[in-house]
């Protein structure tokens, strides 16, 4: 089955990530698979275009969060599906003003429509920046009626799209998954590397929604450091300004963004607890991969990340207070390694019972069955209108 995936390759983000992994285990099962980013053009680009091709769709604007597209993205964009003919398109959604046109190109063209829709939230609507992602479900839920399936990775997430008008039976929950084999317990040095018995990791953007600022005040005004060592792996606005306030000192240290993979996989062998105190979510990748590598794990609640480690595969704090709440469960950690190395197989096994990438692509290929030779569903003007 020959699918049009239409995605991110960069900047780097949760997006680029989901992309990558599901394009390369549908090509390793035999999928052709075209892939349809925004980028610069390539000069010299010839048509007719064939399976398995690279399309890159101008753009005015492009960041971890949000794309805007050049006013020819859309003609370049029709084109290019035209002469690549595939069996489905699969938009792995970039938040990009070409969502809302989509539906009406691939009904124009007769081709089935899958989208996977990633925005972070919070349920619970507990913080201002919970608000701000739930607009964005409230202006997508329309847009999103028009797609022949849309895919959430929990079913927290459907329900809040079908409370918002998309039909239920539109609405997939195919959670994100792990590679096990290669995000799997191992030997890292580690530790040994920054001097440490102890390790605690975050990997991760650096960014408010991220709420790294209330783990860190945690791990200082517990003197954390004095028993391990806090392992920040990521980048982000707020960086530069945290780094002022938490260092060596404090038993912090900042690597930065680590592209190498294998060095990623090596960071989570060493850790002994992973941490996220986001106060919005999807469902965090970067959780799984912890998670598979058999590391104890604390996120909060937000979007999946508590139904991931609920019933005993981690623990599960608030959205509200984080500080409070790590103050009381940091020590516990420091103090009870029999209770993390429980809690990290604990975490394995549960990643390997529902969230396991072999078992996602199957999930996906059985979606793409039902969606090919299905009438394209169209484009609701009169939904758009209501709305």
């Amino acid at each position: 089955m020959h699918i049009a995936w239409l995605g991110k390759k960069t900047p780097f983000c949760g997006n680029v990530t989901y992309g990558r992994e599901i394009t390369n285990a549908l090509l390793d099962r035999g999928h052709p698979v075209s892939f349809l980013h925004f980028a610069p053009s390539e000069p010299g680009e010839t048509e007719p275009l064939q399976p398995c091709a690279e399309v890159t769709l101008p753009f005015l604007y492009k960041s971890q969060v949000y794309t805007i597209p050049s006013l020819q993205s859309s003609r370049v964009l029709m084109r290019s599906l035209r002469h690549l003919n595939p069996d489905v398109v699969h938009a792995s959604l970039t938040l990009s003003t070409l969502d809302f046109r989509l539906p009406e190109i691939c009904a124009e063209l007769n081709i089935p429509l899958v989208a996977t829709f990633h925005p972070p939230f919070d349920s619970k609507l507990r913080n201002l920046k919970s608000s701000t992602q739930f607009l964005t479900y409230q202006v997508y839920a329309p847009c999103l009626s028009n797609y022949n399936r849309v895919i959430v990775f929990a079913h927290l997430q459907k329900d809040l799209l079908v409370r918002l008008g998309v039909p239920e039976a539109r609405v997939s929950v195919i959670p994100n998954g792990v590679d096990v084999e290669k995000y799997a317990p191992g030997l890292s040095s580690v530790k040994t590397q920054l001097h440490t018995d102890r390790l605690y990791v975050y990997m991760g953007r650096i960014a408010p929604e991220k709420n790294v600022e209330a783990m860190l005040k945690a791990w200082k005004q517990t003197a954390m450091g004095d028993h391990g060592k806090l392992l920040l792996v990521g980048d982000g606005p707020l960086a530069s300004s945290l780094q002022q306030l938490y260092g060596p000192q404090d038993g912090v240290i900042w690597h930065g963004y680590e592209a190498d993979e294998n060095k990623r996989i090596d960071i989570l062998r060493a850790a002994d607890v992973f941490i996220l105190p986001s106060l919005v979510e999807g469902l965090s990748l970067a959780l799984l991969e912890a998670m598979a590598c058999g590391v104890a794990c604390i996120a909060t609640d937000a979007g999946a990340d508590g139904e991931v480690l609920n019933e005993g595969a981690g623990l599960v704090m608030d959205t509200s207070d984080v500080t409070a709440q790590l103050k009381t469960i940091l020590p516990i950690c420091r103090d009870q390694p029999e209770l993390t190395k429980l809690l990290g197989q604990k975490a394995r096994k549960r990643v390997l019972d529902r969230y396991t990438l072999d078992a996602n692509i199957t999930r996906l290929e059985s979606l793409y069955q039902d969606v090919v030779g299905m009438p394209t569903v169209g484009y609701n003007y009169s939904r758009w209108a209501s709305y």
